[in-house]
């Protein structure tokens, strides 16, 4: 009996040891170069740049929103001769302003590069970029970045001119594409999707290309209309947007370019990207976005919105006029989403806008709302 209870009182006495120890117990890791250091049981996981303030608190405290555009991508974010920025992105700018501010004019516009991008957002130099970025899972899984909503299913496509290149033509397939541009110098902006795609494709495709990459596409449509390349190659919205935005400039047979094949050759889902770990922040950007869903379903638009607020019990909760509203426990003010929807619009608003005249059809595509064969679904304001 003596043993057994010596035996429980040094049990209790290492359990009791245990209980009473730091929080930051430490562990010994191996790196790659076979050396031990130590790190603590809290830091483990951690950001180093992790103040356990999330970015929701920093820009209501600064009262303004820096956000990540492109330098120029027509219907998306351009400049207009005001100084203004215009386009899809640059509109979801303000809609996070919106929400979070009340002011859809609160934001502080941020021009980036492909290659500046990624790290403009995870040093906080933005707060959120909106820069028509494709979401893949080397992204998700390599870069500290989240990935939220999509504003914008897209595809990549090739754009020629058949004054220099006899084989192109409206309609094409695929095949029929990569055969067309095989021997052909190909220019597109280095360290995107875009530049992998068409590697890729003409690859399997069995066609040789000799692919020339740019800092920014700008640089690559100046090449193209300059003769240097054969081809440009982006998202299809892209090359909408520039063929339009030279047919109107008056460009040299600039509405003869044919974009192609019909069928895109790649998905590029493109939606917002914040920083990894800041779930309150990740909540409020998708949710701005799911607003702007929500309010085309349910047929609100900014100039109906004040007469509107009571429209559906969704409508309801999402304009903050109902006892179960949502948004103050997302740490926003309850009409956080009214003034979304009455400043900037609902999401078929915001693609007619800029999308509309460059003639990208919206009916038929993936960007239809979800009960017309679309993929733009939101889950429920509840």
């Amino acid at each position: 009996m003596m043993k057994r209870l010596v035996m429980l009182f040094a049990v209790l006495a290492l359990v009791a040891a245990a209980c009473g120890s730091s929080d930051e117990a430490a562990e010994t890791t191996t790196t790659a170069a076979g050396t031990e250091t130590e790190t603590t049981v809290a830091d483990a996981g951690q950001e180093t740049t992790d103040t356990g303030e999330s970015t929701l608190d920093t820009v209501i405290a600064r009262g303004t929103l820096k956000c990540g555009i492109s330098t120029g991508a027509p219907g998306f974010s351009e400049t207009d001769p005001e100084g203004n920025s215009t386009g899809l992105d640059a509109d979801y700018c303000r809609a996070v302003a919106a929400a979070v501010l009340g002011d859809a004019t609160a934001v502080e516009f941020r021009q980036l590069t492909a290659a500046e991008r990624f790290a403009a957002l995870d040093t906080g130099e933005i707060d959120v970029l909106m820069r028509n970025t494709t979401w893949t899972q080397s992204r998700d899984g390599d870069l500290a970045l989240d990935f939220v909503a999509t504003t914008f299913y897209d595809g990549q496509q090739i754009m020629g001119n058949p004054a220099t290149l006899t084989t192109l033509k409206d309609g094409m397939t695929s095949e029929e594409a990569f055969a067309a541009i095989d021997g052909g110098i190909v220019c597109t902006n280095a360290g995107t999707t875009t530049e992998k795609n068409i590697s890729e494709g003409a690859a399997l495709s069995g066609a040789t290309i000799s692919l020339e990459t740019v800092e920014n596409f700008n640089e690559a449509m100046d090449k193209f209309i300059a003769g240097t390349c054969d081809l440009v190659t982006t998202d299809g919205s892209g090359l909408f947007g520039h063929r339009a935005a030279n047919v109107a400039a008056g460009t040299e047979g600039a509405d003869k370019w044919v974009i192609f094949p019909d069928a895109p050759i790649s998905k590029e889902p493109l939606g917002p990207v914040v920083r990894q770990n800041d779930s309150t922040w990740m909540d409020v950007v998708q949710w701005t976005v799911f607003a702007t869903f929500i309010a085309e379903e349910n047929g609100v638009t900014a100039a109906s919105a004040e007469a509107d607020k009571e429209k559906t019990p969704e409508i309801a909760r999402l304009f903050g006029v109902s006892e179960d509203e949502v948004q103050t426990k997302m740490g926003l003010e309850a009409d956080a989403f009214f003034n979304v929807i009455s400043q900037v619009g609902n999401y078929g608003e915001i693609y007619e806008r800029n999308l509309g005249p460059l003639k990208l059809v919206r009916d038929g595509t993936r960007n239809m709302q979800w009960y017309d064969g679309g993929l733009i679904y939101a889950p429920p304001a509840r």
